[in-house]
């Protein structure tokens, strides 16, 4: 049986641990040629690596600061030397801070800004010039975005900007055929959703209980299919119902 993304390659940006690994994983399942991009965890990016190639997938891993745009341009040009042009990139590295407005400092601002924004706004410009006709982008956000919460603006702000990039690329790369979507969890098991929101969320959702990352890696396994071409400039909430 072929599998749906046979023959395909995929850079996965943040992709050694949570939602970016369980992507990383999926994708490869469905026979794409996945780079797991990684930016101090050399280990855990090994590790997913390893996981993926015990498989049967084929996987490799590379370095780079998405907060760098000179290292973003080397990740895509260090990820094409090794798998060839790129058919899909998931832009999924990310960073929190839970504090109050008013408690943020300038340091705070750009190390979460400079990551989650800066750094999606320089690998959605690599991605739009290097993804092959037909491809996928997948910008990852939060459901958050729809919701209020106190002590998230920097984390809200910054992923709020980033949909904005994903809805105008979109509109810039139809006549390529290249695809622009976001993907938007909700509460998901993962070490960055605070303890306090786990049994929140749950109670948010009408299955009562937060997601798991693989049920998202599962939806960016759509967005980055065939199936999925007749889908654009859209916020897919992958949420369970919150």
């Amino acid at each position: 049986m072929t599998l749906p993304l046979e023959g395909k390659a995929a850079l996965i940006t943040g992709g050694s641990r949570g939602i970016g690994r369980a992507i990383a994983e999926r994708l490869a399942a469905d026979g794409a040629t996945v780079v797991v991009n990684y930016a101090r965890n050399k280990e855990s990016a090994q590790e997913v690596v390893s996981s993926i190639v015990a498989k049967g997938g084929k996987a490799l891993a590379v370095q780079a600061d998405v907060s760098n745009h000179a290292q973003i341009r080397r990740l895509f040009s260090d990820a094409e030397k090794a798998v060839g042009p790129l058919d899909i990139v998931v832009a999924n590295a990310g960073v929190h801070i839970e504090k109050p407005l008013i408690e943020n400092t300038e340091a705070d601002y750009n190390y979460v800004f400079d990551i989650n924004t800066k750094g999606v706004f320089f690998i959605l410009q690599e991605a739009a010039g290097r993804v092959r006709p037909g491809g996928r982008i997948i910008v990852v956000s939060t459901g958050g975005t729809k919701m209020h919460f106190p002590k998230m603006s920097l984390y809200l702000g910054s992923k709020g900007a980033i949909e904005q990039f994903a809805r105008s690329l979109a509109m810039e790369l139809g006549p390529r055929n290249v695809t622009v979507n976001i993907l938007s969890p909700g509460f998901t098991d993962t070490d960055m959703l605070p303890e306090q929101y786990r049994a929140y969320g749950a109670s948010l959702s009408p299955f009562n209980r937060v997601g798991t990352p693989q049920e998202i890696a599962d939806v960016s396994a759509f967005l980055g299919s065939d199936a999925s071409r007749w889908i654009t400039g859209e916020n897919i909430q992958a949420g369970g119902g919150v």
